[in-house]
């Protein structure tokens, strides 16, 4: 029996050649879901802004998932403090089952707490069901509309206090 290699995430810059498929397939999910002005995608000269991190899952050579955060500052809506959005999240379909996307994230909010930043933040849609459930299960919770999305009956706003240092295990 073969065992498929690790998982691995690393930083990848947005307009990598592999990376074009992974947003390709997001934003055709999307569009089976979602009119167009209700999809809220960063495209790919968004993802290579310098307040943008951008991560891929990799297994051997090739790349099985992606995760971007986007550092913004302080709004009304988050009282004002500085916080961190996650964008563009997206594992492929015959790779999901196996914890890719908690990984993904963990490591994305990893890089908002280097960056000072203990505010996780999101915009899904109602119709992600597994998405919704990957956010929830990662301590994800429901919150009012931020960062100037509209509340359209269609996206659910999520967010998440991230924690300076993680307990030790006993």
């Amino acid at each position: 029996m073969t065992h498929a290699s690790p998982v691995s995430i690393r930083p990848e810059r947005a307009d990598h050649p592999q990376v074009g498929p992974l947003l390709a397939a997001l934003d055709d999910y999307l569009a089976t879901l979602y009119a167009p002005e209700d999809n809220h995608i960063l495209d790919v000269s968004a993802l290579l802004q310098p307040e943008v991190d951008f991560l891929v899952a990799t297994q051997g050579d090739r790349l099985v998932g992606c995760g971007a955060t986007r550092r913004m500052p302080g709004e009304a809506d988050t009282a004002g403090q500085a916080y961190g959005e996650i964008k563009r999240m997206y594992v492929a379909p015959e790779m999901r089952g196996q914890r890719i996307a908690e990984q993904l994230l963990a490591q994305l909010e990893a890089r908002l707490l280097a960056d000072g930043l203990t505010l996780a933040t999101l915009e899904t849609g109602r119709d992600q069901l597994q998405a919704v459930r990957l956010y929830e299960r990662c301590g994800y919770q429901r919150r009012a509309p931020f960062g100037g999305y509209p509340d359209n009956g269609l996206s659910l706003f999520y967010e998440k206090r991230l924690a300076l240092s993680a307990p030790v295990p006993a």
